[in-house]
């Protein structure tokens, strides 16, 4: 009988952390996928490379890594073999980016604004292809 009782506990256990796992992680439709993207403020060649990443139903913008933003949850809407985006980064000590975009086939782009307490805000454009296994990103 203690063992039934271990086993039970152990299978309750195991399904509870998978539950757990799963509510934590939620996922969307361009989760697994990496573009190299260039980016520039609107009207204004690119003046950065950046790499987007979406993964565990959020995405990341490496190049803004370096100022304390984020990985940030994105909703996206599929139809007629496009995906459109929206998500939301933060940072704490310089503000959001509201990030908007469509992904057809391979290709991504998109815009973002990026505002901050004091600050005028900046309005980026962004262009970006899908990353294929084994090639490098920004």
């Amino acid at each position: 009988m203690k063992g039934m009782l271990s086993g039970i506990s152990v299978g309750l256990a195991l399904v509870a952390f998978g539950l757990a796992a799963r509510a934590s992680g939620a996922s969307g439709p361009l989760d697994g996928k990496t573009f190299a993207a260039q980016s520039g403020e609107e009207g204004k060649a690119a003046d950065s490379k950046d790499a987007l990443v979406f993964r565990d139903g959020k995405m990341r913008s490496t190049a803004c890594d370096a100022y304390g933003f984020g990985d940030g949850a994105y909703t996206a809407i599929e139809r007629k073999g496009s995906t459109g985006f929206h998500a939301r980064t933060e940072s704490a000590k310089e503000g959001v980016i509201i990030w908007n975009g469509v992904v057809s086939g391979d290709a991504l782009e998109g815009t973002f604004v990026w505002t901050k307490p004091g600050q005028k805000e900046i309005r980026y454009w962004v262009k970006g292809k899908l990353n294929k296994p084994g090639e490098k990103t920004p």
